[in-house]
């Protein structure tokens, strides 16, 4: 497959729908971001599907990101071509130290929305 996506846009896509307090915002941003059966596997787990994936994000939003635990960011590192991108996501504290990374791996369709979200944990969460 050849398509023309926007690497840089999704990704930015991505990282903020992780960040977004509002959750009819977070709602609205998920349905852009991913397609209808869009799939995300996390280790042992996978999320399929709107409804999954919305649940998903609140929960890690709830989990890291409210109160100001953690900030979900980019490593700067973008890459793609075809129907792929990687890129590293991050958990990061207010000083700027990542806390947590992994090696995201993301499908887009012709339609730009996420099919297949694979994520790699690269560095763990301190216990």
């Amino acid at each position: 497959m050849d398509i023309d996506i926007d690497i840089d846009a999704i990704v930015g896509r991505y990282v903020a729908v992780w960040n977004e307090a509002d959750p009819v915002l977070r709602s609205a941003a998920i349905a852009a971001l991913w397609a209808q059966d869009g799939v995300e596997f996390v280790e042992s787990t996978q999320f399929r599907g709107l409804a999954e994936l919305e649940n998903r994000v609140e929960q890690a939003y709830k989990e890291f990101v409210a109160g100001r635990r953690y900030a979900v960011t980019s490593a700067d590192d973008v890459l793609g071509h075809h129907d792929a991108i990687t890129f590293t996501l991050q958990l990061t504290t207010e000083d700027g130290q990542v806390a947590w990374a992994a090696r995201v791996v993301l499908i887009v369709g012709e339609d730009d929305l996420i099919r297949y979200d694979y994520h790699f944990t690269v560095q763990p969460l301190a216990a």
